[in-house]
């Protein structure tokens, strides 16, 4: 982590109610259930990165990374926590399954659990640290979220600048461990596929439950948003490749502006 940056842990709570019974993203139901289906897989996502870096805190000896390490998961927390709570409103106001949609995040956890050394789950988090951040600075950037609801702007904000701020913890903590280039690099390809089918199952399932599935409307934005020029997966493809090179660091992309330009919010 660059000289002089810190982690804050901040306890903020969000009742977004009313604003996610409706298209709350460009009162586009594509981009909007792709957002909502990103925030189905935080809870047990959060809590997998956890007690992935949590495992090898009495190992580090560098105690600035340990207090890196005990903020991190604070951030973390508060992030799994709003983002449960967001499922839940979610679910209520449009009648999904919260079960169905967090289970799928939910049962790839026990699985990379199962499957994999806690060595290979702290790879595992570090590559998703990786795509988290990308996805932070774009948010934070602005043209993801460019007609949205204020009070989804904050959350949505909020974890963006936290993602960035803490985006070398769980790096670092590997690196510190003898980490392997070939286990990180393997298991952010593996993370890759799994999470976008997932992802794309949330997305769909919301779409066919609004009866918006299979508008030409529908298919179109999800085009654009996804693979035109400026979509996001274009978008990202750059900063997602720089994470195969033998000596990356998550701060080779110094983006502190964005976090010195950015507002925590007070309440939401």
């Amino acid at each position: 982590m660059p000289e002089g940056m810190t982690l804050e842990v901040r306890n903020i709570e969000f009742d977004l109610n009313k604003q996610l019974s409706k298209d709350w993203l460009d009162n586009d139901p594509f981009k909007t259930a792709f957002f909502n289906a990103l925030s189905m897989s935080f809870p047990a996502g959060e809590r997998f990165f956890i007690d992935s870096v949590r495992h090898f805190r009495d190992k580090v000896k560098d105690p600035k990374l340990k207090q890196e390490i005990s903020r991190f998961i604070g951030q973390e927390a508060m992030h799994s926590r709003e983002h449960k709570k967001y499922n839940q409103m979610l679910c209520e106001a449009r009648g999904y399954s919260q079960r169905t949609m967090e289970g799928r995040t939910e049962a790839a956890v026990r699985l990379g659990e199962k499957k994999l050394s806690r060595e290979g789950q702290l790879a595992m988090t570090c590559g998703v640290e990786h795509l988290t951040a990308i996805l932070a600075d774009k948010i934070l950037k602005g043209w993801m979220l460019s007609n949205v609801e204020p009070k989804i702007r904050s959350l949505w904000e909020w974890h963006a600048a936290e993602e960035l701020e803490h985006k070398s913890v769980a790096f670092d903590v590997y690196m510190d461990i003898g980490g392997n280039y070939k286990a990180r690099k393997r298991t952010l390809r593996i993370f890759t596929v799994n999470f976008l089918l997932d992802l794309l199952a949330n997305t769909t399932y919301m779409l066919r439950k609004d009866k918006k599935l299979w508008k030409w409307s529908t298919l179109k934005s999800g085009l654009n948003f996804l693979f035109a020029k400026g979509g996001v997966l274009r978008e990202m493809r750059s900063d997602y490749l720089m994470y195969f090179d033998s000596g990356f660091h998550p701060w080779d992309d110094d983006n502190r502006d964005l976090l010195e330009r950015w507002q925590p919010p007070e309440t939401a």
